[in-house]
């Protein structure tokens, strides 16, 4: 498994909108040659944020427990999240962290990813989240998006068309 904290020649991004996100997901997914410069397919990415998009309105995942004493810091850090770049090879924290370090990792086909991205997208767009964040707790469709862009920036800046 590749250090992802070493990579280099990432992309820089920023997205100010969830149409630039859709956009640059949408340009990779159409590229006739992609390079991949960490450790997952375009396919599990988009699925990735898809997923973690949809989490407060669906439901978080079961085993997602954040520790007490974390979530008091999150709370504090919570301006920087949806402001400041996110850093490679963060995974949750806790005991009850998956293998991978987090959730929604599963390969899958950028033909179906993809979709799942747009319709969760969709979503972010016109609703307010249902569920709060284990960590954050009660999330503004604002807040949720700027979130989301700064999760997408960082696992979309492991992709290149070559």
């Amino acid at each position: 498994m590749l250090d992802t904290t070493k990579v280099k020649d990432r992309r820089t991004l920023r997205f100010n909108s969830i149409d630039e996100m859709l956009a640059d997901a949408r340009s990779l997914a159409a590229a006739p040659k992609l390079r991949q410069l960490g450790n997952w397919t375009l396919g599990q990415a988009l699925n990735h944020l898809a997923a973690w998009i949809d989490y407060p309105y669906l439901g978080y995942p079961e085993g997602l427990v954040i520790p007490e004493e974390m979530k008091a810091n999150a709370r504090t850090i919570k301006h920087r999240m949806m402001m400041q770049p996110m850093n490679p090879g963060e995974n949750l924290p806790g005991p009850a962290a998956p293998p991978a370090g987090t959730f929604a990792t599963e390969i899958i086909p950028t033909r179906i990813a993809l979709p799942r991205l747009e319709a969760a997208a969709a979503r972010l767009r016109t609703s307010e989240p249902t569920h709060p964040d284990p960590a954050f707790g009660p999330v503004t469709a604002h807040e949720w998006t700027l979130m989301n862009l700064r999760h997408a920036e960082l696992h979309l800046s492991f992709f290149q068309i070559s």
